[in-house]
């Protein structure tokens, strides 16, 4: 008899395992995943974005609801659908759309485009490209709140550069900006890279910029690091983030220092990871909590 009530348990044990089991493997959201065809004039060809809808937004009777947008970046040597492919959870991104009630547009942005407006290459123009035709375009296709106490933008490493350097240059579109790993500072002169990496990377921006010898300031007006005083100025709210282990950690540090210095609110976080995607996974929900909060204040 005591042997009877021993064995219980155990069996009981084994078949909530199961049931739990069984539930990790069922979808738990309910978000949609659209691709979008999103044109550019200004570079004469056709690209592609991701766009993340909440459960809610097809949900019944909620027609004239709009919704805050997130534009989500992806990083060097990447395309569009990073974030939903290579994250280790690919059901992050959906999830953080149903549970914050946000658009989620993940837009091209091209292997080294670094969201910039190239001088060099005509058809490498993507600061005007998201700032003016990828917004147009959500907002056309899409029930958003059309204003910038509706919008966000952050990214991972270019797209973290990215998402800050298009803010500070166009506060009037967004009211919150982040950066995950991002590369802060072009000069490259605080990477952690091995020379011929270095070189490499050099050589990419040289590409879009041209040649480094040739720049009167050496790149400086397109380092983020160098606009602290204009981030102060625009007030927009900021979280920023970087693993201690990455390249990158230093030119984040020096914004963090800098914005410190001239007295700039801002959110900043140091955490054990390097430049990897389970870094980038981990980073994301905690920077969606906070443009959240900045949303649901707006």
């Amino acid at each position: 008899m005591n042997m009877h009530i021993l064995k219980q348990p155990k069996t009981s044990r084994w078949q909530l395992l199961s049931v739990f089991g069984l539930l990790l493997t069922l979808p738990l959201h309910a978000a949609k995943v659209d691709s979008l065809d999103v044109p550019s004039t200004v570079m004469n060809r056709k690209m592609k974005a991701v766009v993340v809808l909440p459960d809610a937004y097809a949900s019944a009777g909620k027609a004239k609801t709009t919704y805050p947008v997130l534009y989500l970046l992806h990083g060097g040597f990447g395309h569009f659908n990073d974030w939903i492919t290579k994250t280790p959870d690919k059901t992050l991104i959906q999830r953080l759309a149903d549970q914050h009630n946000l658009i989620i547009v993940m837009p091209e942005g091209e292997v080294f485009s670094y969201y910039l407006d190239s001088p060099v290459i005509k058809d490498s123009q993507f600061e005007t490209y998201l700032t003016k035709e990828v917004i147009d375009k959500i907002d056309k296709t899409y029930r958003t709140i059309r204003t910038p106490k509706g919008r966000v933008i952050t990214g991972l490493s270019m797209g973290g550069y990215g998402a800050l350097y298009l803010a500070t240059r166009h506060p009037d579109l967004y009211c919150a900006a982040g950066s995950m790993s991002g590369a802060l500072n072009l000069d490259m002169n605080a990477w952690k890279l091995p020379p011929d990496a270095t070189a490499s990377i050099k050589a990419a921006f040289e590409k879009i910029l041209g040649p480094f010898s040739q720049s009167p300031d050496g790149w400086a007006s397109y380092s983020v690091v160098g606009m602290a005083d204009k981030i102060k100025t625009n007030g927009l709210k900021l979280v920023i983030d970087c693993g201690v282990d990455d390249f990158l950690i230093e030119p984040n540090r020096e914004l963090h220092r800098r914005l410190v210095f001239n007295q700039t609110p801002h959110d900043y976080s140091e955490r054990p990871g390097g430049h990897t995607w389970d870094f980038w996974q981990n980073a994301l929900p905690y920077q969606v909590l906070f443009f959240s909060k900045v949303l649901n204040g707006n």
